[in-house]
């Protein structure tokens, strides 16, 4: 029972019409004008966006003041099950974009610094109407992995066309080429494919043939190690190993392979101006039995005895230079 006296007693049940404004709050609003557009206020991210477009433009980007560069949007998270690569990195990004990798995405960080690479990817990216997508440094450390460095820019591209073997040595050997190959067995690290990869590359060798079990494959971090020679470089991945050497034998390819005690040091190697495939096994491990028996020569690279061993893609340039050096010379 609501004690006789209390003015605030039964107050919140009282039904029926309020007083309202009086129209007060309308007569304050008017005179200052609409309300600026997102775009055009500079602290809202609509209004970073824009800055952001207008130095595409700038750097040779399509579209008018204001607007995006064509196809450009806010990056989409990545779905589940989606078994596409991010390439990382200027030079990788930009060699990718060069070789006319089929890239369905480009990524960059908001206030990224323009250099010349960073334009080249933008004008080719433009070109060839891959969507651009604005991202921040978070976001690109995400897509760059653990210990990845992106450098304000990334790419999305499909998972990677592995050729076969056979084609790929039938391709060298039409060109006129003497096949200089590079094979894996076991090694298990894509920065170490990576490396051989661009060491590959770097000493006029054609491909590299990986198996297709227990191996590395071409992933973000391969392509990001290679510094771009993956886009050059093709990457054969045969079922068994040991057959496909087997294969390269009959088709006149002597096979090397790179062990701490073979019975041939590389300086003393005969071999350099033949068609070869250099096998390196893995820095633990080393060569598989099958493999070895498979070799033509078991090659060894003299070192000091302060070291037990090199890693597999120093010890694959190592070969790689020996072999181009030779080349050279016999010309």
């Amino acid at each position: 029972m609501t004690k006789p006296g209390n003015p605030s007693a039964g107050r919140g049940k009282r039904k029926g019409p309020t007083k309202g404004t009086g129209g007060k709050n309308k007569r304050a609003l008017e005179g200052r004008g609409p309300t600026p557009k997102a775009e055009d206020r500079a602290w809202h991210p609509a209004g970073k966006r824009k800055a952001a477009a207008e130095r595409y433009i700038a750097a040779g980007g399509t579209g008018a003041p204001g607007q995006r560069p064509s196809g450009a949007s806010r990056a989409p998270k990545s779905k589940a099950g989606d078994d596409t690569e991010n390439v990382t990195g200027r030079n990788s990004v930009l060699e990718a974009l060069r070789a006319k990798i089929p890239a369905t995405a480009f990524y960059i960080a908001q206030r990224v610094e323009m250099d010349d690479r960073v334009k080249e990817m933008l004008s080719i990216a433009t070109q060839r109407a891959i969507p651009v997508m604005e991202v921040t440094r978070p976001e690109l450390d995400r897509m760059a992995g653990f210990d990845g460095v992106h450098q304000g820019v990334a790419l999305k591209v499909p998972p990677y066309e592995y050729a076969h073997p056979q084609d790929l040595l039938e391709q060298i050997i039409d060109r006129g080429k003497t096949p200089l190959l590079v094979a894996l067995d076991g090694i298990t690290d894509p920065r170490n494919l990576g490396a051989i990869i661009r060491s590959t590359a770097a000493f006029g060798g054609q491909g590299v043939v990986i198996p297709q079990r227990r191996s590395a494959g071409v992933n973000s971090a391969a392509w990001k190690t290679s510094a771009g020679a993956a886009a050059r470089i093709p990457v054969a991945m045969a079922p068994n190993l040991t057959s496909t050497l087997k294969e390269f034998k009959k088709q006149g390819v002597f096979v090397l392979g790179l062990d701490g005690a073979g019975d041939v040091a590389l300086p003393a190697l005969e071999l350099a101006d033949r068609p070869v495939v250099i096998v390196v096994g893995s820095e633990g491990k080393g060569l598989s039995r099958l493999v070895t028996e498979t070799c033509d020569q078991i090659v060894s690279i003299p070192i000091s005895a302060a070291a037990e061993s090199l890693n597999a893609g120093i010890a694959a340039s190592v070969a790689l230079y020996q072999v181009a050096t030779m080349r050279a010379a016999s010309e």
